[in-house]
């Protein structure tokens, strides 16, 4: 226990001064930080009684009077910590009054049930089956469910319907050849992948169901994963779901593997000078290396079936619901109104520039000198955006990582525009991310190559979706959202500059800096996948977060893009250029053009045309460099965007505010 004890000493000197933790050292506390590190200080209890019991009591903060756990300031329709929260109270011995009245706030919680015909034709999950959301009012998706399955499990609840439909929703997602990711195991006829962290939280939920053909496959996934990977918040999750797993085939060869595998991927992961120190994973590595002592993770036997001796109370939580989140008051609902009013008379007034400027540059590959050419272009955009002693904020798309795939912003074009904002005498350079598909962004950062960039030039990464969110009116409202919850890191940047890649994307048409801005919003705030904002209408959402933050530059990568089924599953397509512009709608208009999309067809960018976010047409735009026609070729879509291309019959192009998208994040 003496190494063990080297990282609850850390973990404990990383607790905010008034209790808890967050993420990174220096942020707000958070539910979800606080109960990884309660339950490994657990370890040694007496010892670290002090920061226990502040921890606790921060918990108790974030309390809400309807009796859900959510961050301070954050979203009040963020309730998804309530699970965690109520694991931690059940495994902590907290009083039976309270682990019962945060169980009956549990059990009341339901998913969202999709009801549009288009859902259950792009799925291949039984939509009817109930889970729970990240959010109040959103879809079920997996690793919420599993946290509250596990929660209630461990609480004594084991015998409610409702746990016994989650597991039932946790193994209907899962995938017989093995692991689950966030929701979906196919959309639009495409297989998606597993994910090794929501794995590992169902092997957890889903204890004592061990014959189960799914669970027995994602037992087998766990193991080919750890036993290769080296991402220490992957190995960690593994070791802590297998341990309740030996009796499956293999698993104790495996779990003897871990622990030198984890000590290694902490000691790698502490000398990566662009990484901020994690509570999370400091927590998650002492207790995945005390399982031989013991983990908390492991129910007892009574609490492995579907029911238990408590299933009576389990009944009357589900009859007796606590009231719901409460209704807003009259001045609160004068203010809303007065404040949406305010919102629509600015929009009014907002004129952007009579003209745009966007400049294309012709690059061959990737090994080209990009940043003597991104220099090039700058100076047409020097004078509207200085980067002179300001603050950076470099925002790449970085969905997932597939080594065959070209998905993401190239780390050499990243590196560029680095080299760019110091030649120019920026003050501070930060690069920031908050995939929507993957919450290990760690793991992805590392995998694109991304990370290399980031060591050699020594500019730190910030996990937009852990950073602190920032509530900021919606300048949109097209959402219904009065607010949206954005990271502090991007909210407070001088400059912002959107860096996507080329793409076309099968539900929004095109992904260029406009689509991009998903990846701002907090994943603390919204789950994982970004599934509200998608539902509320994909158009509707990029343009509510692009006119509540509008990035003032945008950078195409577009010397590869990706043509078919974007924005994952598409095929890599030379274009050869470099787009650059402070108009990001102009951008992405010129973006559509050189993959001959026609981006008055494109429903979010026409959106954002009316909303007067920027150019749009041809001869509102100045076209500086390289001649569209001399670059531009003409990209595949799915089926459903062929009207896109520029050579088919124009369509009616109005807006649609109200479009809802799937129920699916991708």
């Amino acid at each position: 226990m003496s190494e063990i004890a080297s990282y609850l000493e850390t973990l404990a000197g990383q607790a905010h001064p008034e209790g808890g933790w967050g993420y990174a050292p220096g942020q707000a506390m958070h539910p979800e930080p606080t109960c990884l590190a309660l339950l490994a200080l657990s370890l040694e209890a007496e010892r670290f009684r002090p920061a226990i019991d502040r921890g606790l009591a921060a918990l108790q903060r974030c309390r809400a009077s309807d009796g859900t756990y959510r961050p301070i300031g954050g979203r009040e329709e963020a309730v998804w910590p309530t699970a965690p929260v109520l694991f931690v109270q059940a495994a902590l011995g907290r009083p039976a009054e309270e682990v019962r009245q945060t169980a009956a706030v549990l059990l009341a919680l339901r998913g969202r049930v999709a009801k549009d015909a288009q859902a259950a034709e792009v799925h291949d999950i039984d939509l009817k089956i109930i889970g729970w959301p990240w959010a109040r009012g959103n879809f079920s998706w997996t690793d919420p469910t599993a946290w509250a399955c596990l929660a209630l499990r461990r609480a004594g609840f084991g015998g409610a319907p409702r746990v016994a439909e989650g597991l039932r929703m946790l193994l209907d997602r899962a995938f017989d050849e093995g692991g689950i990711n966030y929701g979906n195991r196919r959309i639009l006829g495409r297989l998606t992948e597993p994910i090794p962290g929501p794995t590992a939280l169902m092997l957890l939920a889903l204890q004592g169901h061990g014959d189960h053909p799914r669970v027995a496959a994602a037992v087998n996934y766990l193991q080919q994963h750890a036993r290769t990977s080296t991402d220490l918040e992957n190995l960690a999750w593994a070791r802590l779901a297998l341990d309740v797993h030996q009796d499956q085939p293999l698993v104790e060869e495996t779990l003897a593997l871990l622990p030198e595998r984890i000590v290694d991927a902490h000691r790698r992961r502490a000398a990566v000078r662009w990484l901020r120190p994690s509570p999370v994973r400091e927590a998650l590595t002492a207790l995945a290396l005390a399982t031989d002592r013991g983990n908390p993770f492991r129910l007892r036997s009574a609490e492995c079936g579907l029911r238990t001796e408590d299933e009576d109370e389990g009944q009357s939580a589900i009859r007796n619901p606590p009231s719901a989140m409460r209704s807003r008051s009259l001045g609160e609902r004068i203010r809303s109104t007065f404040q949406g009013l305010v919102i629509a008379a600015v929009g009014q007034l907002r004129q952007p520039p009579p003209r745009s400027a966007v400049h294309i540059a012709a690059v061959s590959d990737y090994n080209a000198d990009l940043a003597a050419v991104l220099e090039q272009q700058y100076q047409a955009f020097r004078e509207r955006v200085p980067l002179t002693g300001r603050r950076v904020v470099l925002k790449p798309n970085l969905v997932e990582y597939h080594r065959d795939k070209v998905i993401n912003t190239d780390p050499r074009v990243v590196a560029a525009v680095i080299e760019l904002c110091r030649r120019q005498g920026a003050k501070e350079v930060i690069v920031a991310e908050g995939p929507g598909h993957c919450r290990n962004v760690e793991y992805l950062v590392n995998a694109s190559g991304l990370g290399e960039v980031l060591e050699r030039y020594q500019v730190p990464f910030v996990d937009v979706n852990h950073d602190e969110p920032v509530k900021l009116p919606n300048l949109g409202r097209l959402t219904g959202l009065e607010y949206l919850y954005l990271a502090r890191t991007v909210a407070t940047a001088d400059v912002l500059i959107s860096l996507p890649k080329l793409k076309v994307h099968h539900w929004a048409g095109a992904t260029l800096s406009l689509k991009n801005l998903f990846g701002i919003m907090s994943g603390i705030c919204y789950g994982w996948p970004k599934n509200e904002l998608h539902w509320r209408g994909i158009e509707n959402s990029i343009v509510d977060i692009a006119l509540t933050r509008t990035p003032e530059l945008a950078i195409v990568d577009g010397i590869l893009g990706m043509e078919g089924d974007g924005p994952i599953n598409g095929t890599p397509k030379h274009v050869g250029a470099l787009i650059m512009g402070c108009d990001p709608l102009a951008v992405d208009a010129t973006g559509c053009r050189l993959m001959r999309l026609n981006p008055e067809r494109v429903g979010h960018l026409m959106l954002a045309y009316h909303k007067k976010l920027g150019r749009l047409r041809t001869e509102e735009i100045d076209q500086l460099g390289e001649p569209i026609d001399r670059l531009a070729q003409p990209f595949r879509t799915v089926p459903h965007f062929q009207n896109l291309c520029l050579d088919t019959p124009r369509l009616d192009t109005r807006p649609c505010p109200e479009a809802v998208g799937s129920s699916s994040g991708r």
